[in-house]
Parts: structure tokens; C-alpha cells; sequence
């Protein structure tokens, strides 16, 4: 009679313990997919010429863009680039008014991501507001 108490103790304490980590692995894997995805890494604002901003996409129709900031930067062999910012749209409407003036000057603020989500854009940039357009 007392080992079949014992068994049914040791296989439900077995089974807790199986929960537990189960429950943890879960719990471990939803941090880091936040912390991957969704934790915003860096905010700020950056700003420079506007030569594009485009929708493109295979299957998630995103809305992408380039900033030429002023000034050169350096390339690795020796030589000189213009400074780039390529980024993601979040919003349909920044894009139209990005759309429409490309060309001009703009400060755009920004969120920057470890990770790039499909249907988010193509860069771990993703512009949320203009701030200011000349």
C-alpha cells in the first residue's frame, strides 16, 4: 500500500518539476523574443536630405526610405562616402509627406531595434514622426 503513495507522490512531484521548466523555457523565450523584436534599443533623431522613400515587399508590403546626412564619412579601404541612414516607415501617413517632398531637408525621429520584423520594414531603424521639414 505505501509504495503505490510513494509512486504517485514521486510521479506527481516529477510532473511539477517538468511544469516548472517548461514554464521557464516559455518564460525565457518570450523575454528574448521581446528583447530581440520589440525592446527599443536607441531613439533618436537624425537628419539630412531625403532621396527616397519607397513601398516595396514580397510578401509584406513595407515602406522604406534614405536620409544623406551632411558631412563624409569614412569607408574601411581609404576612400570617402556621403553618410547614409536607411530606414523603415512606420506610419502610412509620414510616408505619403516623405513621398511627396523628397528632396528636401527633414529631422526624422526614430527607434531603433535589435532585430527586424517582415512585416516592420527592412532596417532596425523605423522612423515614428517628422520632426521638423525645410
Amino acid at each position: 500500500m505505501t509504495n503505490s503513495v510513494d509512486t504517485k507522490k514521486k510521479s506527481s512531484g516529477f510532473k511539477k518539476f517538468l511544469i516548472i521548466i517548461i514554464l521557464l523555457i516559455i518564460a525565457i523565450g518570450a523575454g528574448a523574443t521581446y528583447y530581440k523584436y520589440f525592446f527599443v534599443f536607441g531613439e533618436g533623431v537624425k537628419s539630412g536630405y531625403l532621396n527616397f522613400a519607397v513601398k516595396k515587399g514580397n510578401i509584406f508590403k513595407t515602406y522604406e526610405g534614405k536620409l544623406i546626412q551632411e558631412g563624409f564619412g569614412q569607408i574601411k579601404n581609404g576612400g570617402v562616402a556621403s553618410n547614409q541612414f536607411e530606414f523603415s516607415i512606420e506610419d502610412d501617413i509620414i510616408f505619403k509627406q516623405l513621398e511627396t517632398n523628397s528632396g528636401k531637408y527633414f529631422d526624422l525621429h526614430y527607434k531603433e531595434y535589435h532585430g527586424v520584423l517582415p512585416w516592420r520594414g527592412n532596417t532596425v531603424y523605423v522612423v515614428d514622426k517628422i520632426v521638423n521639414m525645410k
